[in-house]
């Protein structure tokens, strides 16, 4: 996308499964000022894109539409990203699959993926070809057991612009094996901290375990470390409320997103919110083995 005589433009790519909510966040980005369309091929939204407009825009992706691919999206949402001209969000909308089973239940909707089969067929196609994306976004709204109401005030909260919602900070882990999320202000890498995943005892836990979050922090480098980032971040917040942003990514990556950047991810988050910074938190790697078919979790890679 040219970047000649533009300003920069925040976009923000609404995707999920049908059921999961999609439409209404949208409705409700549209409400707060935010120019949405909802199921554009991906084909036309870097045309739409060029085009030129300096205002948000919400577009929202659809797994239903003929050119859809989980690669396609990513590699729009990469080429958004590394675009100076662009601020970009990845949303995606989830919802557990029983949760999506009965509302197609009672809409009596046909699920777009599930031709003549079940809608937990349809369902379970879904997910699987979306996995990829929702691994990778920077934004993940689980509405499971939100209302229309209560997930119009999420996309408020994190997007709002208006009413002095003020700035939130987005706090998350992640694998630098599965790439870095999308749309993150900000990435910290703390591999060089001791690895809990060579101690049998603490190889299975995760960072939020307090005996792996005392083990990281017994490293010497540690809390000089996490203070210098905490100080980073701070000394930079009020200059992005200032600019207006709603919404600011601080990623936290290790080999495997397990111990060492939860555990990190964890103290900066708390003494954020401290500060008295609204803080939402993530741990992308844990979401993931927590949304897997029960035992087939295992050990992260180191």
């Amino acid at each position: 996308m040219s970047q000649a005589n533009r300003s920069q433009i925040h976009v923000i790519l609404v995707t999920g499964p049908s059921g999961a909510g999609r439409t209404t966040a949208l409705r409700a980005l549209e409400d707060m000022g935010v120019e949405a369309i909802d199921n554009l091929p991906l084909s036309l939204i870097d045309r739409l894109l060029s085009e030129g407009g300096t205002g948000p825009v919400a577009l929202g992706v659809d797994a239903r539409n003929r050119d859809f691919s989980a690669d396609g999206l990513l590699g729009l949402a990469d080429r958004l990203a590394a675009d100076p001209g662009v601020e970009l969000d990845l949303v995606y909308l989830d919802a557990r699959p029983e949760i999506l089973v009965n509302r197609f239940s009672e809409t009596r909707r046909r699920h777009p993926l599930a031709g003549t089969d079940t809608p937990s067929a349809g369902i379970d196609r879904e997910v699987e070809l979306l996995a990829p994306i929702r691994d990778r976004a920077g934004v993940l709204i689980d509405t499971s057991d939100l209302s229309p109401h209560t997930l119009r005030d999420e996309v408020a909260r994190l997007f709002g612009r208006e009413g002095g919602q003020g700035l939130t900070v987005s706090v998350q882990s992640f694998s630098y094996k599965r790439g870095l999320p999308l749309g993150a202000d900000m990435v910290l890498d703390v591999r060089f901290l001791r690895n809990p995943h060579w101690e049998p005892d603490l190889r299975r836990r995760t960072g939020q375990d307090p005996e792996v979050a005392a083990y990281v922090a017994g490293d010497d480098r540690f809390e000089g470390a996490t203070a210098r980032m905490v100080e980073l971040v701070l000394s930079l917040l009020p200059a992005f409320a200032a600019e207006g942003k709603a919404h600011l990514t601080v990623a936290f990556g290790c080999t495997g997103g397990q111990h060492r950047s939860v555990a990190v991810a964890e103290h900066v988050a708390k003494a954020l919110a401290d500060q008295g910074w609204r803080v939402s938190i993530r741990h992308r790697e844990l979401e993931r083995r927590a949304s897997a078919a029960p035992g087939t979790s295992g050990s992260a890679a180191p």
